[in-house]
């Protein structure tokens, strides 16, 4: 939305959660029949962590199969000139040679946990890819990294890495704690992109009228395209870098009873690179704009 804004795009329709339940197909038409929107960018999904998909994964397969159906489908029906979908890293292998190239998409077995999430997202690729190639739409779908930024969330019991270490340095830097606690051994690499690249380079995808864009909407692969910043760093490399940006000057242990995770979940952005894009901010730029945020929402 704010980039949207900053563009110049004035014209935006939106609906909350509340407003439009996208699991019902009747409401999604009436929608459309109202709106007749243009363009499309699907983001919303039901989403959570281990613990969310463990327990409910008929919930998970069931909404996400739903919403992406009944707008892809009524996106279809209502003439939209161009439509993007958003994936998830786990639509990818759980052994994945790194780093992840887009063809490596149905090379292996998923991760087990989430598998009901990660199917009904390649579902959504499927039928984007579908729909190009019986009805000569032009919709595409993309594969975002771990994103951060202004509006995160910063709650350290649900929260992803970076909010998670923002806050945990700042709380100790308050509170003068001389000690800060990371999970694992912090050696596992992880890859980072600020959420207004992301926003950016979305905004790109749905603009661009480049031959080579266009070229994505073919019958041979599907219109799949990873997002992300192309290089990683170490867990303890992170923590060291956002200790920095914020001030901390305690000391750094790693709790190696906690889990790790994988080892490495790296996206091969060479084919988004070839389209035109490529990232801006830096990690240590986009921390200190991160924690520029985190201030001004504890302020509020």
């Amino acid at each position: 939305m704010r980039q949207l804004q900053t563009k110049g795009y004035s014209n935006i329709v939106t609906r909350t959660h509340a407003e439009l339940d996208l699991t019902n197909q009747q409401a999604v038409r009436a929608f459309f029949e109202l709106e007749k929107p243009e363009y499309v960018l699907l983001a919303a999904a039901k989403v959570g962590g281990i613990h969310a998909n463990n327990t409910y994964p008929a919930e998970f397969i069931h909404e996400n199969l739903a919403i992406q159906t009944n707008v892809i489908h009524q996106s279809y029906l209502s003439g939209v000139k161009r439509l993007l979908f958003l994936g998830s890293s786990c639509i990818y292998p759980r052994d994945c040679p790194q780093p992840i190239k887009e063809e490596y998409l149905l090379t292996g077995p998923l991760e087990p946990t989430n598998r009901p999430y990660a199917l009904a997202k390649i579902a959504g690729i499927e039928m984007c890819w579908s729909y190009n190639r019986q009805y000569g739409t032009q919709y595409l779908a993309v594969m975002p990294t771990n994103l951060y930024g202004p509006g995160d969330n910063y709650d350290l019991e649900n929260s992803h890495v970076i909010p998670a270490l923002i806050r945990k340095f700042h709380d100790a830097k308050t509170h003068k704690v001389p000690v800060v606690a990371i999970w694992g051994t912090g050696n596992p690499l992880r890859e980072f992109l600020f959420s207004e690249d992301m926003a950016e380079a979305c905004i790109y995808l749905m603009e661009s009228q480049r031959a080579n864009v266009k070229l994505m909407f073919n019958d041979i692969s599907p219109p799949l395209i990873n997002i992300g910043f192309g290089k990683d760093l170490s867990i303890r490399e992170l923590a060291e870098l956002v200790k920095k940006v914020i001030g901390y000057e305690g000391d750094l242990v790693f709790d190696t009873t906690k889990p790790d995770g994988t080892k490495r979940k790296l996206t091969d952005i060479s084919l988004i690179r070839s389209l035109g894009w490529q990232p801006k901010t830096m990690l240590e730029d986009g921390l200190s704009k991160a924690y520029k945020n985190f201030l001004e929402l504890r302020s509020v």
